[in-house]
């Protein structure tokens, strides 16, 4: 059987700049350009030309693409031709193959936001998209407030829609504006679009997700018949955000009755990209992943309880609804206080120790983690510290060395310039073969500002570690993450921190205590000796 082709437009560049806090500069543009390419997207809207300076330069420097490079703007504005708008203008100079431009279908915003007629709204629709055409370009319109505007009056709706199609439009996308309509309305609406003459193979969908369901909305219009299916990576988007592609294109691609039904312009290899995709636009954002993201998220093949753990080892397909690998993540084993001996051997395993099923370390090693877990510790994302607890315990864990004491001062005082400034200081003393070493660090950067206490007694516990000391020279701290446990004059602090090497390795370690240095201290050290043990040097170390 023929499947039909299903076409896949992102917004991320457009609608996901809207995104409070978001705001991409040229050169990130360009990089995501590239990963929506290589990844098989369809069209990628790149921005408003004329709007603001960043998307006027990404139009300008846009590398080529296999997707369809397209500008956004608005319709032709009344008492001016299309031809002579400069707002319609700017869109057409940057030259791409494909314009979309908005245009109101709800008789309100018509004649309240607008303040014209029904008519000349229509006739602007017209005159705009005809002129796009009219310049061999692919005209798209984007029916702003459609949904709420067919419930209203859909007899003017569908006029509005109508406009654009008669003059040209190769696609006409149907827009929840304000995320507000649920699913079932969306698909009932669209099936009555196709049914008033416009066809599905040229209507889109365009969902927000107000209402926690702009996936289901999407999938709702594609069941009635749309062809054309907008969305942002990561869910970026005004408000709550667009319907996210991170979980619509796996959807389209794995899951019946999609995946029989169409093809996209996304093969499986690149389907495998796509949790690198994800991150990789959280780290341009410098925002931490959603763990519990569909699909890409670090938690969403993760099984913490051990009854399912133990039904994972003897076929994933019990507790897995795709096989991680498709899209690119990984199956996660993680120890808690719910853990049972499955997880336990199974972690193991994977940290490369191999113990019997009846070893008698394993009741000891589950028994000291929810001892733990119940002091405040957590070994759900911190695997490394799990792996030392675990070798500690098997007998498996080196002295490298051994700290005997540590300090830090935290100072205010004035720089050259006759302003307060802060200096974080640190000593720590270790016992390497023997042999006491004293080390002191500074937290100041080359530029002056204090990095704190936690970046000071890296710095120290790191400066010179005797013959393991360039076992640990490439390790940096990338992430730390502070949870107060408990309220009050109780309080319990927990520090996580994940450290990463030239290598690529990142592994994570926690601390606890009443005080934040010492928890930060303890996630540190487990930080290097973790990294010690990687490096091979457990064969070479001796008693400290």
């Amino acid at each position: 059987m023929t499947r039909e082709r299903l076409f896949l437009y992102d917004t991320t560049l457009r609608d996901g700049q809207q995104t409070q806090g978001v705001s991409f500069s040229t050169p990130e543009k360009i990089r995501i350009s590239r990963a929506l390419d290589q990844l098989g997207i369809d069209y990628i809207e790149g921005g408003w030309p004329g709007a603001n300076p960043t998307d006027s330069a990404f139009f300008d420097a846009a590398p080529p693409t296999r997707a369809t490079m397209t500008a956004f703007g608005m319709t032709k504005r009344t008492g001016r031709s299309a031809e002579n708008d400069d707002v319609l203008a700017a869109v057409l100079n940057a030259g791409t193959n494909a314009v979309c431009i908005v245009g109101k279908t709800h008789d309100f915003h018509v004649e309240t936001a607008l303040g014209i007629t029904l008519d000349e709204n229509t006739e602007n629709i017209a005159q705009s998209i005809a002129h796009i055409t009219a310049q061999e370009r692919e005209a798209i319109f984007d029916a702003e407030h459609f949904f709420d505007g067919y419930r209203a009056n859909p007899a003017y709706a569908l006029d509005a829609i109508r406009a654009a199609h008669d003059a040209g439009a190769r696609w006409i996308v149907l827009c929840d504006t304000n995320g507000g309509a649920l699913p079932t309305e969306i698909g009932r609406i669209t099936s009555e679009v196709i049914a008033a003459g416009i066809p599905g193979e040229r209507l889109g969908i365009h969902t927000h997700n107000d209402t926690e369901s702009a996936v289901a909305g999407a999938l709702a219009a594609v069941d009635a018949g749309a062809r054309q299916v907008q969305g942002t990576l990561n869910g970026l988007g005004e408000r709550c955000g667009n319907a996210n592609l991170t979980t619509l294109i796996p959807t389209l691609l794995l899951k019946e009755p999609y995946a029989g039904r169409f093809e996209t312009g996304i093969t499986r290899d690149a389907l495998a990209g796509l949790t690198q995709i994800s991150r990789q636009l959280d780290d341009i954002l410098n925002r931490i992943p959603m763990r519990q993201a569909p699909y890409v998220g670090a938690s969403a093949f993760a099984h913490k309880a051990g009854l399912h753990a133990s039904a994972i080892l003897k076929d994933p397909a019990t507790y897995e609804h795709i096989d991680p690998a498709l899209v690119g993540n990984a199956r996660v084993i993680p120890m808690s206080n719910q853990a049972g001996q499955s997880n336990l051997r199974r972690r193991l395993a994977e940290a490369g120790l191999e113990v019997a099923r009846d070893d008698p370390a394993l009741p000891r090693i589950l028994e000291r983690i929810k001892e733990r877990e119940d002091q405040g510790y957590t070994y759900d994302s911190a695997q490394a510290s799990f792996e030392l607890l675990a070798r500690d315990e098997l007998g498996l864990l080196p002295a490298f060395f051994e700290v005997k004491r540590y300090k830090v001062t935290v100072e205010r005082r004035k720089n050259k310039y006759d302003r307060m400034v802060s200096l974080s200081e640190a000593v720590v003393v270790v016992k390497v073969d023997g042999e006491k070493k004293l080390s002191v660090s500074e937290s100041m950067d080359e530029s002056g500002s204090d990095r704190g206490p936690v970046n000071a007694l890296a710095k120290a516990l790191a400066k010179d570690l005797g013959r393991y000391q360039g076992a640990v020279e490439d390790m940096h701290l990338v992430d730390f993450k502070v949870r107060i446990t408990q309220g009050g004059t109780e309080a319990v602090t927990r520090v996580i921190i994940d450290s990463e090497d030239r290598q690529g390795r990142r592994w994570s370690t926690v601390g606890v205590s009443a005080n934040i240095v010492d928890a930060s201290f303890d996630a540190l050290l487990d930080a290097i000796n973790w990294k010690l043990v990687r490096e091979g040097d457990a064969a070479q170390a001796q008693p400290a």
